[in-house]
C-alpha cells in the first residue's frame, strides 16, 4: 500500500477520535468528569479503572489533536496565504461550532434530560427554539479557532520572527526542559481557573499544553521535525511515561484518598496540584513520542484505516448524541459498569464513524468536514 510522508499522522488522529468517544462513553459508566449524562459506578474497582483510562487520556489527546492541528496550520498557511487560510478556518471549524451549538448539543441534551411526559424531539425543539447553544466537544475547534487566528496575527504582525525549530531540539535535555516549563505553566494557569472550571466556554486550566504543542507544532513544521522521531527519543520516554502513570495514585492512596481524605488537584498552592499538573507532562510524554515513532515505522499499516481517517472530524463532531443516546437505550444494563463500556464504546465507535461516512457524502460536506 502506497503512503504519503505524512500517513501515518492520519492514521494517530483516527486513534485519538477514538479515545475520545471511549473518553466520555468512560464518563458516562462512571469516571470522573464532566459529561451529559452519567451513571454511577458499580464499585469502587470500576470507578478507578475507568478515571484512570480518563486520566492517561486528558494528559495527552487533545495536546496532540493541538499538537498536529500546528503542524498543518504552518503548512496550510503558507500555501493559502493569510486570507484563505482564515476563509478556510472560519469554514471547517466555525461553521462545526455553530451547527453543534444550535443542533446537535440540544440534541444530546435532550437525549440526556427529557422531562416525564415529553417527547425526545419535543423538548429538542423547545431547546432549539429558545436559542439553547452548547457547545459541549466543539469546544476543541472553538479554541482551534483562537489558536488559528493568534498563529495568523503573529505571522502577520511579526514577518521577521522564525517559525522554524532545528531538529537538534529532538534530544532528552530540550524535552526535559519542555515539559518542566509545561507543569510549571499548568500549575500557575490553574492558580487562576482550577481544572473543571470554564472561562468564555472553555476549561483554561488545561491550557497550558494546548497552547504550548500548538505552536511547538506550528514551529515544527518546516523542519518535519514529528516525522524525524527516532526510536532512540521515543523510547526512554515511553518508559517514564509508563512509570510515571501510577505514580500519582500512589501518592493519593498514601494521602489517604480511599479513606476520605481530601486530596484536590484541580489548583490551588497544594502538593497535590502541583503533582498532577508535573505528573501530565511525563505522562503525556512518553505515549505522544511513542506513537510518533511506532505509527511512522509501520511497515504494512491496516489497509481500513485509509478509508477511517477522512471520517475523523466528521465522527468527533457527532459522537456526543451518539454515545449519549446509545447509554439511554441501554440504560436497563447501566449497572455493569466495565461491560456496558465496552459495549457501548465499541457501538458509538462504529456508528460515530458510520454517520460521519453519510454526512460526508452530503453536497459541499467535504469542504467543511
Amino acid at each position: 500500500m502506497q503512503t504519503s510522508r505524512t500517513d501515518f499522522l492520519d492514521r494517530i488522529r483516527v486513534l485519538l477520535t477514538a479515545l475520545v468517544i471511549l473518553h466520555h462513553t468512560a464518563i458516562m459508566y462512571g469516571a470522573d468528569g464532566g459529561w451529559y449524562l452519567r451513571y454511577k459506578a458499580d464499585g469502587i474497582a470500576s470507578s478507578l479503572l475507568l478515571t484512570l483510562f480518563c486520566s492517561v487520556n486528558q494528559a495527552f489527546f487533545m495536546g496532540m489533536f493541538f499538537l498536529l492541528a500546528g503542524y498543518f496550520s504552518t503548512r496550510s498557511f503558507e500555501s493559502k496565504g493569510a486570507r484563505q487560510f482564515l476563509t478556510d478556518r472560519l469554514l471547517r471549524l466555525g461553521v462545526p461550532v455553530l451547527v453543534f451549538g444550535f443542533v446537535l448539543g440540544p440534541l444530546t441534551n435532550a437525549l440526556a434530560e427529557t422531562p416525564a411526559g415529553e417527547t425526545v424531539w419535543s423538548f429538542w425543539w423547545h431547546l432549539m427554539s429558545r436559542v439553547d447553544f452548547n457547545i459541549g466537544p466543539l469546544w476543541f475547534a472553538y479554541a482551534l479557532l483562537i489558536f488559528s487566528v493568534a498563529y495568523m496575527a503573529l505571522r502577520l504582525l511579526l514577518p521577521r520572527l522564525s517559525w522554524n525549530l532545528s531538529p537538534a531540539v529532538l534530544n532528552h535535555a530540550w524535552v526535559v526542559f519542555f515539559l518542566v516549563t509545561w507543569g510549571i505553566a499548568a500549575f500557575a494557569l490553574r492558580l487562576w481557573v482550577p481544572t473543571g472550571q470554564e472561562r468564555g466556554l472553555l476549561q483554561i486550566g488545561f491550557f497550558a499544553s494546548y497552547i504550548l504543542l500548538f505552536f511547538f507544532g506550528c514551529a515544527a513544521a518546516q523542519a518535519r521535525l514529528l516525522e524525524n522521531i527516532d526510536k532512540k527519543l521515543a523510547l526512554p520516554w515511553g518508559w517514564i511515561s509508563l512509570l510515571t502513570i501510577p505514580s500519582l495514585f500512589a501518592y493519593a492512596i498514601l494521602s489517604g484518598a480511599l479513606k476520605g481524605v481530601p486530596f484536590h488537584v484541580n489548583g490551588g498552592w497544594t502538593l497535590p496540584a502541583f503533582a498532577y499538573a508535573m505528573w501530565e507532562p511525563f505522562v503525556a510524554c512518553g505515549i505522544m513520542l511513542m506513537l510518533l515513532w511506532r505509527f511512522r515505522v509501520s511497515t504494512q499499516p491496516w489497509a481500513f484505516w485509509k478509508k477511517l481517517a477522512p471520517l475523523c472530524y466528521a465522527a468527533f463532531i457527532v459522537h456526543a448524541p451518539v454515545v449519549v443516546g446509545l447509554g439511554v437505550l441501554s440504560q436497563a444494563w447501566k449497572d455493569y459498569s466495565i461491560a456496558m463500556f465496552i459495549l457501548v464504546g465499541c457501538a458509538s465507535l462504529i456508528m460515530s464513524f458510520g454517520v460521519a461516512a453519510l454526512l460526508i457524502q452530503l453536497p459541499g460536506a467535504k469542504k467543511i468536514l
